[in-house]
């Protein structure tokens, strides 16, 4: 089978079309003609055979065989950015404005982000954290640079990387909530997978449950499950001493996974924001064994 070379210039414009949302947007930001990007959108299609693009009235929509393509180009682009950075000695240096998810275990990723603006004193970081939907609203409307949040259950634009984290129950340790009906559920407000994933485990068990606290901050969940207010989803790194792990054998049945994801949009991306999106993959790497769409299982 004869080995076939996608440019990183034909990669850049498919990139460069979706994240702006457009063929003219593009060839502003490239320094290109529209009938030039037009080309070079055409030429790609034609190399893989398959169609990357449709139009659904005035706004584009990336084919399944697109989607899976998006993921590939932004890490292709990446590597070959960082290369030309590091060979040519581009300085880390501006401002980058991060989202985190509340919803996620992020002490380990603050940890990354405090380690990478300790080794890059002329970068600045503004952190934001909140519910994983929010951030994503944000790195949506150019309010962030760079967004690590929980993956939706369909389309997830702008995503780089994912990995695969299993929610757990946990009760305080000397704690018997786990028997009370209806159940005393911790958990962040609405909208966050953690609960959806524990009212869907409760109901197919036929378990009534009650909000008994809610919080938005990582933190605050913890406490109250360590302090006995109910029982929570939450990962292995959030676990406390004062906890313990509740089981099948305890009316707990297995958790449906979490997929976490990086998202950024490449076309806004600078030599600092691309090093440290290096950063923060080596640092989920270490973390969770990468779970990638199935069109995405390299990096």
């Amino acid at each position: 089978m004869r080995a076939i070379n996608l440019p990183t210039d034909l990669l850049r414009a498919f990139v460069s079309v979706i994240d702006l949302g457009g063929f003219t947007r593009a060839a502003d930001a490239l320094g290109r003609t529209q009938p030039a990007i037009s080309l070079q959108m055409k030429r790609l299609e034609d190399l893989l055979g398959a169609k990357l693009i449709t139009h659904e009235g005035r706004e584009l929509k990336l084919t399944e065989e697109g989607e899976a393509l998006a993921v590939y180009a932004r890490q292709l682009l990446r590597l070959n950015d960082e290369a030309v950075a590091k060979l040519k000695g581009r300085s880390a240096k501006g401002q980058l404005r991060v989202g985190l998810p509340t919803d996620f275990s992020v002490a380990f990723l603050q940890e990354a982000l405090s380690e990478f603006a300790g080794n890059q004193p002329d970068v600045t970081l503004a952190i934001h954290c909140d519910l994983s939907r929010k951030v994503l609203d944000w790195l949506h409307s150019d309010e962030l640079d760079i967004a690590i949040a929980l993956l939706a259950r369909d389309k997830n634009p702008y995503l780089v990387r994912s990995w695969e984290e299993r929610p757990i129950w946990a009760a305080a340790k000397d704690s018997s909530l786990h028997k009370a009906n209806p159940v005393p559920l911790v958990t962040h407000p609405e909208g966050c997978e953690y609960r959806r994933r524990m009212i869907a485990s409760l109901r197919a068990e036929g378990r009534d449950w009650r909000i008994a606290y809610t919080n938005p901050e990582i933190g605050g969940l913890q406490r109250a499950v360590a302090s006995g207010l109910g029982v929570s989803a939450l990962t292995r790194k959030t676990l406390l001493p004062e906890m313990r792990v509740l089981t099948a054998r305890d009316g707990f049945p297995v958790l449906e996974p979490i997929r976490i994801g990086l998202f950024y949009k490449h076309q806004r991306m600078s030599a600092a924001g691309l090093m440290l999106v290096d950063s923060l993959i080596s640092h989920m790497d270490e973390a969770a064994e990468p779970d990638l769409p199935k069109a995405a299982r390299a990096r």
